[in-house]
């Protein structure tokens, strides 16, 4: 069995602007080394089309936020050095996975976590596995650095590493397997079924 801790890990998070498909307004990627959590890498992102209102309201990034951001071609080399050959984890990954995707054109990872996935297998009977939820139930927020907030890809980015990590943790405090973790699938397929979650 081999320890989940061998591997290095980028958790990411994206928020769109509400279109379909989405365009990117924020991303954050964030590292899990030797099993420790790093620290977050955002960009703000200037959209091909306007932020729809909606999406403003949930993540409270505006046009005038990204006005003089970068287009995503600006920072596609940083990203792809971020992301590196590191597992993927995300909550409801298929959302992340298909906007990268689509923004990287040909991007290859070698495995995917998503902690969806992960919790609904590993906490059952939880009465929802949203990402808010969980935070909650879990108390994944405590001591979280200042300004951080929300639905904003750094925020969601830093609990999504911590949920991962308590969901890789075994009772006894021992890290898990990557073989547990796994299951009976290793969960590389982009797609889904799973809870629809919008870019925001």
């Amino acid at each position: 069995m081999t320890d989940w801790t061998s591997l290095d890990y980028a958790v990411a998070d994206v928020e769109g602007n509400g279109q379909q498909p989405p365009d990117l307004v924020e991303l954050a990627v964030l590292p899990i080394t030797d099993g420790t959590i790093g620290k977050p890498v955002t960009w703000l992102v200037k959209p091909q089309r306007p932020i729809k209102a909606f999406a403003t309201r949930i993540h409270g990034i505006s046009g005038k936020d990204v006005a003089s951001a970068p287009a995503f071609a600006d920072i596609k080399h940083e990203v792809r050095q971020a992301l590196g050959g590191r597992v993927l984890i995300a909550h409801n990954a298929h959302v992340d996975t298909g906007v990268l995707g689509r923004e990287l054109g040909e991007w290859e990872y070698p495995e995917v976590f998503d902690t969806l996935k992960l919790a609904r297998r590993l906490l059952p009977g939880q009465p929802s596995y949203k990402l808010s939820a969980l935070v909650k139930a879990l108390s994944l927020d405590d001591a979280m650095p200042p300004g951080l907030v929300p639905h904003r890809a750094a925020y969601d980015v830093l609990v999504t590493a911590r949920l991962f990590v308590r969901l890789a943790t075994r009772h006894d405090g021992t890290p898990a397997s990557l073989e547990e973790l796994r299951g009976q699938e290793t969960d590389r397929k982009r797609g889904g079924t799973d809870e629809t979650a919008a870019l925001f």
